[in-house]
């Protein structure tokens, strides 16, 4: 089934490179303000207009001119998303260079992979841990001939170096570069193995950014205000670059916050106060998880669930009479929402800085309760799709049409197709270029000029795409049933006290869970449950408290799927799957292999368990009638 391209105004074509929209900007409107820089730890922001970016872009282009970068070099960047990762990305794609995003979390062994592989020349690393990291492998970089740290003054020394090159020498660089020239080398996020870099050309990484601000760009802020994003993704990946790319070509204002602890981006949301959002699930599902438990410390927790359900209802009611199926929220309901905007709504999005209209999700499914919780308090949440491969976001949401719980239809120019077995394919103008130095797995995933995802997905009959997981995922049990984790996972998640979730079960007799909870949460609900008693009773009962409302989580999640799906056993784990452990991507992916075998031991006293429940049922005793196997298996 393919779907139909949207009916959108068309962007105009590519005719150079990314840094083509810092200059043209600064020509149309020079004082527009399109960043914001922090100006102290009080949470300040001073401006910077279309004309100062464009004089610090020319001028730390010039100092990398002197520094020997030309065009088709590549620079890595290793950094958290801060300020000097947009003025240095343009500089580079204003001298032709390609810039090669690596997380700053990486590996020793991840770094000297990327650099090598992408025979980078320079590398920009952030602070002093960085540079200790690239001069540990500099040894087996034989190209590398700078490594240049923020923290430590290089792009200010850049500059400095830089005064002696006249300005026309980087306009002359500027106006040769092609739109299908290389801009970016993004490496996959190495889930099953090692990552792979990603060619991306100017055109492909324009694409999408000017399709969505062709048809959406009005929708980022109220009328007559400009738009603004504060940018907390890592530009390391390409969400976080094409959030950049919309931000620059659109002319909306975009501040930087390098921390994604709630800690720090709370308090920079409440500043900033941006109108657009784009963030990833568990930065939703987080913010989430903060209104309840702050609501429940000021003795409202069963206030917010009631106008959280209520707002869920709300939305599903809007949704089912913009898609022609339903008569929208009744008086009664549309009362209620009235008093809970007054009472809980407001209040909420003020704690996002009070100015969100709307926002995106991307890089793993959002579930359809959040999406609609989030629309119902205020603020709609589409739920994006792309990859890497794509650079970037291929579908959205048709305005006035959108449908929670799937990721919209495809960009116009870009076709989605489902093949078969269920994957899903792609073709449009925003394809990767293939893998750099490995032409056989750029043929194993471009077919006939169409992507193979590995994605899992079905598209609906009016041409909504819902993402149902990745198909290297799919866990087989014993008895042939097929389960793709990510629906199970994600519910699991939806629980305020479960952080991570990884499902489990392959060659196994029924499907299982490894469980991690999240520390804060946990800490607040055993002091909202407050048992007396001396400390070891209370301990047991608390286990026990934590026991059944764990079980009610995975209880929950198995209502989505059908019995022979569902979780039938679980485990907590003592700690989070974090990147030092290995069993995270820097991407905050989960590495399921790795996962699996650190918990082999776990896994099979987890099913070992269940089998002595099992041969302890009496006689004729009919297993679907029993709880035992849904029990929970504790450390």
């Amino acid at each position: 089934m393919t779907d139909v391209a949207l009916a959108l105004p068309t962007a105009p074509p590519l005719t150079g490179g990314l840094a083509d929209s810092v200059f043209a900007t600064a020509e149309a409107r020079p004082d527009l303000p399109v960043l914001a820089r922090r100006t102290g730890p009080d949470g300040g922001w001073q401006r910077v207009s279309a004309a100062a970016l464009r004089e610090e872009v020319s001028a730390l282009a010039r100092g990398l001119v002197a520094a020997g970068i030309a065009p088709g070099h590549r620079v890595a960047v290793m950094a958290r998303t801060r300020y000097e990762w947009t003025v240095l990305s343009y500089a580079l794609w204003a001298v032709g260079a390609q810039v090669v995003p690596v997380y700053p979390s990486s590996s020793r062994g991840q770094v000297e992979w990327i650099l090598r592989d992408a025979g980078c020349v320079a590398v920009v690393v952030e602070d002093e841990q960085g540079a200790m990291t690239v001069g540990s492998v500099c040894a087996a970089l034989p190209r590398l001939r700078h490594v240049w740290q923020l923290d430590a003054g290089a792009l200010e020394q850049l500059v400095a170096d830089g005064a002696a090159v006249p300005p026309t020498t980087v306009e002359s660089l500027r106006r040769i570069v092609a739109p299908e020239a290389t801009a970016v080398i993004a490496y996959t996020s190495g889930t099953g193995g090692r990552a792979l870099g990603c060619a991306l050309s100017h055109r492909a990484l324009a694409s999408p950014c000017d399709t969505l601000l062709a048809g959406w760009g009005h929708t980022a802020a109220p009328p007559g205000e400009q738009a603004s994003v504060l940018a907390f993704l890592p530009f390391s990946h390409v969400y976080g670059l094409m959030i950049q790319g919309i931000c620059v070509r659109g002319g909306i204002l975009m501040g930087h916050e390098p921390d994604l602890d709630e800690r720090a981006l709370v308090p920079a949301l409440r500043s900033f106060r941006p109108t657009y959002l784009y963030a990833v699930p568990s930065v939703f599902e987080k913010l989430y998880k903060n209104f309840l438990r702050t609501a429940q410390q000021a003795g409202r927790g069963a206030l917010f669930e009631r106008a959280a359900a209520t707002a869920r209802a709300f939305a599903a009611a809007r949704e089912r009479q913009r898609t022609g199926g339903g008569r929208g929220p009744g008086p009664r309901l549309r009362l209620r929402h009235a008093v809970y905007e007054r009472t809980v709504y407001r209040g909420l999005r003020a704690a996002l800085g009070g100015r969100v209209v709307r926002a995106t999700s991307g890089g793993s499914t959002l579930s359809r309760e959040l999406s609609l919780f989030y629309e119902g308090i205020g603020i709609y949440v589409h739920d994006g799709y792309g990859l890497t491969e794509t650079a970037g976001g291929i579908t959205m949401q048709p305005l006035g049409r959108e449908k929670s719980g799937t990721v919209g239809k495809a960009l116009p120019g870009t076709e989605i197709t489902v093949a078969d077995d269920g994957e899903i394919l792609v073709r449009g103008p925003s394809l990767f270029q293939g893998y750099v130095g490995d032409p056989a797995a750029t043929r194993a995933v471009l077919r006939d000029g169409r992507l193979a995802t590995g994605d899992l997905g079905h598209l609906d009959a009016q041409g909504y795409l819902t993402i149902t997981g990745r198909k290297k995922d799919v866990i087989v049990t014993s008895g042939g049933k097929s389960v793709a984790p990510a629906l199970l996972e994600q519910r699991l998640r939806m629980h305020p006290l479960i952080h991570q979730a990884v499902v489990v079960g392959d060659d196994r007799p029924c499907v299982g869970a490894l469980i991690t909870l999240d520390p804060d949460f946990l800490a607040h609900w055993r002091a909202l449950l407050a048992l007396p008693g001396d400390a070891a009773s209370r301990e047991a009962r608390e286990e026990n408290a934590l026991r059944e409302e764990i079980g009610r989580a995975v209880a929950a999640a198995n209502s989505a799927v059908s019995r022979s799906e569902s979780i039938r056993v679980f485990r907590l784990l003592p700690e989070p799957f974090d990147v030092a452990g290995g069993l995270l991507t820097p991407s905050m992916k989960l590495r399921r292999a790795a996962i699996v075998e650190r918990y082999a031991a776990e896994i099979d006293a987890m099913y070992d368990a269940r089998r002595g429940r099992v041969a302890r049922r009496p006689a004729g005793e009919d297993p679907a009638a029993s709880r035992e196997d849904s029990d929970d298996v504790f450390r």
